[in-house]
């Protein structure tokens, strides 16, 4: 069974910052650790990575997966669904956006089943794992920048 979570961060940008950082794909391995290779396999009409394959660090050995990505709610919120992955069933989540006083609110949603069952602590532990490495290195890299 899928395990859901939600983490939240406050990021000094404006969503349409964020959007910018989140949509160049291509640039993931630079500023997200766990990310090793990204290859975009189709665009939409707006050049944006519609079809995305990766191939990430995880749990010590190495894990291919590949997301559709929806933009329907562009720019409160991007999602995605997996297509195909080496080591999960399913592999869905969402970034949304509120514009604060102090920059901008991101949630980000993220349902994990892995093919392997696992005891459901150690999915939740990953799963924490997974969303404040990538809220904190999204943080520190459009903060940065």
């Amino acid at each position: 069974m899928a395990e859901r979570a939600t983490e939240q961060i406050v990021i000094d940008a404006t969503p349409a910052q964020l959007l910018e950082v989140l949509l160049d794909f291509e640039r993931y391995p630079g500023w997200a650790a766990d990310i090793k290779d990204v290859e975009i396999r189709e665009r939409d009409d707006e050049g944006r990575g519609t079809l995305v394959a990766y191939r990430a660090a995880a749990m010590g050995q190495s894990a291919r997966y590949t997301l559709a990505y929806d933009y329907s709610d562009i720019p409160n919120s991007m999602s995605w669904k997996l297509v195909e992955g080496s080591i999960m069933r399913v592999l869905d989540g969402s970034y949304t956006f509120e514009a604060q006083d102090a920059g901008t609110l991101v949630t980000y949603h993220l349902e994990v089943d892995l093919i392997v069952p696992i005891p459901g602590f150690v999915k939740r532990r990953a799963e924490g794992k997974i969303m404040g490495t990538a809220l904190r290195e999204l943080k520190k890299h459009v903060e940065s920048a």
